[in-house]
């Protein structure tokens, strides 16, 4: 997987990608909860199904899972960082919908499931750490370890989406095409609404994909505060330290009374598209 520069984005899991540690991640799920289980129901999971969430994180899919299968499917989570995967595991402990559930540490470009073990894959927030040559290659293992007919879906941002107010309405898109003028991390969140014909060209049938814009406005909430204030303050040193032009400086401090954010008229919004084909 692509690492080439991850350090400078933040919040890396022993893994060393960017933006992936429970600290960032589960705050971001928290303020967006509502948006990411719409995009997960639109999958059609059936009660009974055998569901592979690849790419769990800490596993804030999985409850939602659990309650779509019941007690007479099942799920099976993977993630790279091991303690990723552990934490998931210690999420379901006890959960009440008691569908058995299965963790294991492991990688999307080499899954370790026999072909066509589930009804349903799903995979969120994962493909942006892949290079070109990589999400091909994960595409036709999550088509390879699901079933004919079966649904494979994956979810991840739209970088091209987001903006800030009050400030340049133009200012993170300036920051990401400034930072996508090489091969990285930025170009692969700029590549969200192109996964239809990933989906497509990985031999995935009947594909569909909405955008879904995730929006937030003052009052934001303590987790949203919490995600874009750090995220937020993450962009402007990595812009500031690349001489991208704008102003950055009123995001610096997450915490600083006068934070765009916390402004009475504060807003921001990010793109994430979920595309879904049949195998």
């Amino acid at each position: 997987m692509l690492r080439t520069a991850h350090t400078d984005w933040g919040y890396t899991t022993s893994t060393g990608l960017a933006f992936t540690h429970e600290e960032i991640v589960d705050p971001h799920f928290e303020a967006c909860a509502a948006y990411y289980e719409d995009a997960l129901d639109d999958l059609g999971i059936q009660p009974g199904w055998q569901v592979l969430d690849a790419g769990c994180g800490s596993g804030a899919f999985l409850p939602r899972i659990a309650e779509l299968v019941g007690p007479q499917g099942g799920i099976s989570a993977l993630d790279l960082a091991a303690e990723s995967a552990e934490r998931a595991a210690e999420r379901m402990r006890g959960h009440p919908a008691r569908a058995p559930l299965e963790v294991r540490q492991g990688s999307v470009l080499e899954l370790p499931y026999a072909d066509g073990t589930f009804d349903a894959v799903w995979c969120a927030n994962t493909t942006q750490y892949l290079d070109d040559g990589q999400l091909a290659r994960a595409l036709a293992e999550l088509r390879r370890v699901t079933r004919p007919g079966g649904l494979v879906a994956v979810k991840d941002v739209d970088g091209t989406l987001s903006t800030v107010r009050p400030a340049d309405p133009f200012l993170i898109t300036d920051f990401f095409r400034a930072s996508a003028e090489s091969n990285g991390y930025a170009r692969q969140l700029l590549r969200g609404r192109d996964l239809y014909r990933r989906l497509r060209a990985a031999g995935l049938t009947s594909v569909r994909q909405r955008t879904i814009l995730m929006e937030h406005h003052a009052p934001l909430s303590p987790a949203a505060l919490r995600f874009y204030g750090n995220a937020c303050a993450r962009f402007a040193r990595q812009a500031t330290s690349l001489d991208i032009p704008g102003d950055w400086a009123p995001f610096l401090d997450p915490d600083h009374p006068a934070h765009p954010l916390r402004d009475p008229d504060g807003y921001i919004s990010e793109g994430n598209v979920i595309a879904i084909g049949t195998a």
